[in-house]
């Protein structure tokens, strides 16, 4: 029997599309916000819905963070889409109470090192929603994740912040271009993210979510 993949309920948003779509890639979802459940999924998926410290803090006060930490250091595959890639990393400025002006940062689950920092532009619009190309690093192309996956890919985004200059380019898989070059991938080791949404994103979301899939059954990389 498959093993089971875990799509984190943080109440905030509709989640069925992930499970539905990873459900369709071949895998075995389930959706729970329940810290013994997602302990112990053979796959962790936090999709992206939500603003960074509204989902930090369920997060920390419902115990999902002790048990998503827990999976990662484990090496139980984590795939983290839109919002989910953010709360990966150590901090970002997504602010939605009130703190001291000098105090820009939200601390996130702090899996891999980095910022994430909100899009700004005088000429394009943010949010960034709709169609736009990722572009493979060098670590791209060896990502088990993105096997498949065509240089300058199509796939669907819808996000106002995106991951800032100090994430190291050891991690970075995709790099997209909206009012700045953000990485809107990322790998190390178990751990995935994508800045994209794939479960909305045609053939090249499901051939990745796919990739998931065959990663859990294997139980991680190989």
């Amino acid at each position: 029997m498959s093993k089971k993949i875990v799509v984190v309920d943080y109440h905030k948003g509709n989640l069925s599309s992930v499970a539905r779509s990873i459900n369709d890639a071949g895998g075995n979802a389930v959706i729970s916000d329940d810290p013994a459940t997602i302990a112990a999924a053979g796959g962790v998926i936090v999709p992206g819905v939500g603003s960074f410290e509204d989902a930090m803090i369920y997060l920390r006060e419902s115990g999902e963070a002790e048990a998503i930490l827990g999976s990662a250091e484990r090496g139980v595959p984590f795939l983290g889409i839109c919002l989910g890639l953010h709360l990966l990393f150590e901090r970002g400025d997504e602010r939605t109470l009130q703190h001291a002006p000098e105090d820009i940062w939200a601390q996130g689950l702090g899996i891999l090192p980095g910022s994430v920092r909100r899009l700004e532009s005088p000429r394009l619009k943010v949010p960034h929603v709709g169609w736009d190309q990722i572009h493979l690093t060098q670590h791209g192309r060896e990502c088990p994740l993105l096997q498949g996956t065509a240089e300058g890919a199509n796939v669907y985004f819808t996000h106002s912040y995106a991951l800032a200059e100090d994430v190291g380019p050891d991690l970075v898989t995709t790099r997209t271009h909206y009012t700045r070059s953000f990485a809107s991938g990322v790998w190390h080791e178990n751990v995935f993210g994508v800045q994209f949404h794939p479960e909305k994103s045609s053939r090249t979301g499901l051939n990745i979510l796919r990739n998931y899939v065959a990663i859990v059954e294997r139980g991680g990389v190989a």
